[in-house]
């Protein structure tokens, strides 16, 4: 499951700088306190010390704590005697005196292609200047692979957790690389529904944050999007779906790994669910009718 509480919010200003430094960027004090700030926070959500996170949040975060606290008790049994490998951390500055309506941060070398193996670009909305600190934790736990990523935020000589990405690195027991393999076999089939799922699934599963992308997510970006079935609601778009004498308008469709499965989450608008059965019922009539289709 991926648990997302982002802090960022206020009013906008379009004209301040951004920078991004990396591991190699930054000094040895700057890298060794992001590092052990993670750790520590990651010892913590091993021993589900609910307090001791929130007590070491910054301020918009520690008031509004329910969706870390969720995450941490869900992933805690996963944590617990788990081995942790940190990777190379980001450091972001966001300079300026007042919120950046859409803060780009471009870290890393960059190539005529574009994102180079080791580079990384990170999307922040309405974010307050500071300096920022990404670390994304690699998990090898007993119930399989994981990985954490903090946002912490420079607060003195602290570093504070400011965003908590708990998710599986697998789904259905396969990590992304295989369905990118898989994804390209259905492409070569021109099973493009199979195709488009595999390549999201895949995209989801080696993107460790929502609003992060790298060489690997780019690519698979870029051999995806001719594949999108136009039978699939896309950017906003609805898409009918006729069952009977009815028309539901589909909004989403997306796989969701689940335990040892891969299923497919479909949503679709109601005027009213406010009956339990009737609802149950119009479900299945469109699970029927997409099985069907």
């Amino acid at each position: 499951m991926l648990l997302v509480f982002a802090v960022l919010a206020g009013a906008a200003s379009e004209s301040e700088t951004q920078t991004c430094q990396t591991a190699t960027d930054m000094n040895d004090s700057t890298r060794a306190a992001l590092d052990t700030a993670a750790r520590h926070y990651f010892d913590l959500a091993a021993k589900g010390d609910i307090a001791g996170l929130r007590q070491n949040s910054i301020p918009g975060v520690a008031a509004n704590f329910a969706g870390i606290e969720t995450a941490v008790k869900d992933n805690q049994a996963a944590f617990a005697g788990a081995q942790v490998t940190a990777r190379s951390p980001f450091l972001l500055q966001a300079g300026g005196t007042a919120p950046i309506a859409r803060a780009e941060f471009f870290c890393g070398v960059f190539g005529k292609s574009g994102q180079t193996a080791n580079s990384a670009i990170v999307v922040l909305n309405d974010l307050p200047p500071g300096n920022y600190g990404i670390v994304i934790q690699d998990v090898a736990s007993a119930k399989g692979a994981y990985t954490l990523s903090l946002v912490l935020q420079q607060q003195g000589s602290d570093w504070k957790l400011g965003g908590f990405y708990a998710k599986p690195a697998q789904a259905a027991g396969h990590d992304g690389n295989w369905f990118v393999e898989r994804a390209r076999g259905f492409k070569t089939k021109s099973q493009m529904h199979n195709a488009w799922f595999y390549y999201q699934e895949a995209r989801d599963l080696l993107a460790p944050l929502p609003f992060m992308s790298t060489q690997a997510t780019d690519k698979l970006y870029d051999e995806s999007q001719d594949l999108q079935p136009p039978d699939l609601p896309a950017n906003g778009s609805v898409v009918d779906l006729t069952a009977g004498t009815k028309t539901y308008k589909l909004t989403s469709w997306f796989p969701l790994g689940v335990g040892d499965d891969l299923d497919v989450v479909v949503k679709y608008q109601a005027a009213d669910i406010s009956n339990n059965n009737q609802t149950y019922q119009e479900n299945l009539t469109v699970i029927r009718a997409l099985v069907a289709k």
